[in-house]
């Protein structure tokens, strides 16, 4: 059921575990249907080699998509207004990524009522993975 005005208060927030063992053939799925090919997501040699990265690693909207689960099964489908953010750090094969949505503001638009959220992703280990917020249509 989504997120009504009547039931939130500032500060409130919803966690979610979101993706557990994110496996390389995600990665290689998502690199196909993006079209971003780019050898740090793919290519293992390329990445620990070349890059110097410690293995291939998701693509920042890769994880941002499974961020956004968490807000619309908040907010239901078709509500969302806005959802944007950073990546600020790789989400590696086996991470387990969780979501936590948090209410910043509940406001009028032309008597439509929306929710401002803050939105944090972290690993298994809290490391931040991404950083944003979301804006949505709610129900009075």
């Amino acid at each position: 059921m989504p997120l009504r005005k009547s039931e939130l208060e500032l500060g409130q927030s919803f966690r979610a575990l979101l993706v557990e063992d994110i496996k390389r053939t995600q990665l290689v799925q998502y690199a196909g249907s993006s079209g971003d090919y780019n050898p740090l997501h793919t290519d293992e040699i390329f990445a620990t080699e070349v890059a110097g990265y410690p293995s291939v690693f998701a693509h920042g909207m890769l994880t941002m998509g499974i961020t956004s689960r968490l807000i619309t099964d908040l907010v239901g489908p078709g509500r969302l207004t806005s959802f944007g953010g950073r990546f600020t750090s790789q989400v590696f094969p086996g991470d387990d990524l969780t979501a936590t949505a948090t209410v910043d503001e509940i406001r009028d638009e032309n008597g439509v009522p929306i929710v401002a959220l803050s939105v944090r992703t972290v690993n298994q280990d809290d490391r931040e993975v991404f950083s944003g917020y979301a804006t949505a249509r709610i129900d009075l």
